[in-house]
């Protein structure tokens, strides 16, 4: 180590938080309870979907080693700035995380009882820190290489719109049947994670020539 421990420095402070979320307890997607507050959390895979055998085999008799998402859940009015909402108050873990329920059960070809999570109640400035850190140490597929998995509805399509990598690999989401196909299959996705698992830098995904694909991740709607 070079110099003098610094608990405040900012990779530190995230540490912190990756550690304490990671001590906490598991739970199943499928009855997530009455969460309360604002913080981060991490969702595991068990099930049998070919294509995250590498991500399953690390979550199978209780270790759940690695994370196929992480994400954060800020309380209401975060965007509007300012420290004076109470990450202890309100339901915005709750609410996220039930999101990302529904999206699951939608989807044809995976089953909510595979997935489980963690989550911890975070004061309100650590927690994009503690997504950063939590992204960088487990780089969870659904986070670095299938992206949309945290797309909300876009409501009326845009010609701009696209399905997401997500809703391409896993159809079903009421919202995303709205939105067109576009140029990214499911074989190139495959490839793209049959790749990445065995440490190769990933193709990119077709950038489409009308524009963006699908919505950006809104995490306080």
């Amino acid at each position: 180590m070079d110099g003098p421990y610094n608990p405040l420095d900012k990779q530190n402070l995230g540490r912190s938080v990756s550690e304490a979320l990671l001590t906490s307890s598991i739970s199943s997607l499928a009855q997530i309870g009455d969460l309360v507050g604002a913080g981060v959390y991490a969702i595991y895979y068990t099930g049998a979907f070919t294509s995250y055998a590498h991500v399953s085999a690390k979550n199978r008799a209780g270790t759940f080693d690695q994370p196929i998402y992480v994400g954060k859940a800020v309380p209401k009015g975060a965007r509007k700035g300012g420290l004076s909402f109470d990450a202890s108050k309100g339901k915005a873990l709750y609410d996220r995380l039930r999101k990302h329920a529904s999206s699951i059960a939608e989807a044809t070809n995976l089953d909510l009882l595979d997935f489980h999570f963690r989550c911890l109640n975070v004061e309100d400035i650590w927690i994009p820190l503690g997504e950063n850190m939590l992204i960088e140490q487990f780089q969870p597929i659904w986070n670095l290489v299938i992206d949309g998995f945290g797309n909300n509805d876009p409501g009326r399509r845009r010609a701009t719109q696209y399905r997401s990598s997500w809703d391409v690999l896993h159809p079903g989401r009421q919202f995303a049947e709205k939105l067109a196909p576009g140029a990214t299959t499911v074989e190139m996705l495959n490839k793209r994670l049959e790749e990445y698992f065995a440490g190769k830098a990933v193709p990119l995904v077709p950038t489409e020539e009308a524009g963006d694909v699908g919505n950006t991740e809104d995490e306080e709607d």
